[in-house]
């Protein structure tokens, strides 16, 4: 029986056999989940009293407040600011938008955050450590919000063969690579395309958009990327990005990669930055099978006229099977396919706007 963990405006969404099993957290909005080693972590944002991480040891039956990620002391003379707003950078935590597992310890966790924060922790959230060697960096100054008014990390690849390897994703703010488990970074964005700047600044790898990036657990060296304008594919390990051409969008926020095939991905367009609802008001899934050369459009059970739902960056995910789908949108409605996106079912029409998707067993 699937366990989804559903993170939404409103709420913890636990989801059992296609049933609502349990709400946790009504009223408040889970920006990130993650089931790992029998406990479950919520990231949550409390208004006025900021964003909080929740862990549970008992299947989501009762949560602990543990550690949220905290910065330095800002240094009196650290003049840095937004290159688009001119704003002061801010030193303190926003959104927790992403969390991962490390494979190196039982409780060791990957956290990436807004402002362009990558944390640790090896207590199981207990407490974190900034990576500075990332927040060190530069580069980072010419980081900027997309849809924010600060960029963030919302994508944590570990490589399953050397978890050392980790590949962070940034908006706006290229992607990024170490070997050596954070000690040192590399730019990883060379080849993707940021239409939106000057001509002069479109190939700057430090400044891409990629709205979210996943790795083949099969092929660690293959990942797929969802642009802000359009769709890339690096296969040796994201020292290069080729684009990839899709119908009938290349816009989007999520995809979803098969766990041990490299060529097969799924993808969820939509217009245009401009217009964010699906072409023509029919809600689709692309599926590519080899390598992006062709799309497929999946339509069936999906809502095709007058639908305008949107599908942001964790709200697509493929369970280890490679052949179950969880998929959830802003309006609210959650559907499962369990053919590799062939057809989907419609499991919820009354969720609220639906943050991200986590499978949990």
């Amino acid at each position: 029986m699937d366990t989804i963990l559903v993170g939404t405006r409103k709420g913890l969404f636990t989801l059992r056999g296609g049933e609502i099993a349990r709400a946790s957290f009504l009223g408040a909005p889970v920006t990130a989940v993650l089931a790992r080693n029998g406990a479950l972590h919520a990231a949550v944002g409390h208004g006025h009293f900021g964003a909080k991480l929740h862990r549970s040891r008992d299947d989501g039956e009762t949560w602990e407040e543990v550690a949220a990620p905290k910065w330095p002391e800002k240094p009196a003379d650290a003049d840095e600011r937004s290159p688009m707003s001119g704003a002061p950078w801010p030193w303190s935590l926003d959104q927790i938008w992403v969390l991962e597992a490390d494979p190196r310890g039982p409780d060791a966790l990957w956290c990436g955050t807004i402002p362009g924060g990558l944390f640790h922790s090896t207590d199981g959230g207990g407490s974190w450590r900034l990576v500075r060697s990332l927040w060190d960096r530069p580069e980072r100054k010419q980081w900027f919000g997309g849809g924010y008014d600060f960029p963030g990390i919302h994508s944590i690849c570990v490589d399953p063969r050397d978890p050392r390897r980790v590949l962070a994703g940034v908006s706006c703010g290229g992607a990024w690579t170490t070997e050596d488990g954070g000690e040192s970074w590399s730019v990883a964005s060379r080849g993707m395309i940021a239409a939106y700047m000057p001509p002069e600044k479109r190939d700057d790898p430090a400044i891409q958009d990629p709205h979210r990036i996943v790795r083949c657990a099969g092929s660690p060296d293959v990942f797929w990327a969802q642009h802000h304008n359009g769709i890339f594919r690096s296969r040796d390990g994201a020292r290069s990005w080729t684009e990839v051409m899709a119908k009938p969008s290349s816009f989007g926020f999520a995809v979803a990669v098969h766990p041990r095939d490299p060529d097969m991905a799924w993808f969820v367009p939509a217009v245009k930055d401009e217009l964010r609802v699906p072409v023509e008001g029919a809600l689709v899934v692309t599926r590519t099978r080899d390598g992006g050369k062709s799309f497929e459009t999946l339509r069936t059970g999906l809502p095709q006229r007058h639908a305008y739902h949107l599908i942001y960056r964790h709200g697509l995910e493929v369970a280890p099977d490679g052949q179950t789908l969880a998929m959830g949108s802003t309006t609210g409605s959650f559907w499962l396919s369990r053919d590799a996106g062939e057809s989907w079912k419609a499991l919820s029409r009354d969720l609220p706007p639906v943050y991200c998707v986590r499978f949990a067993g």
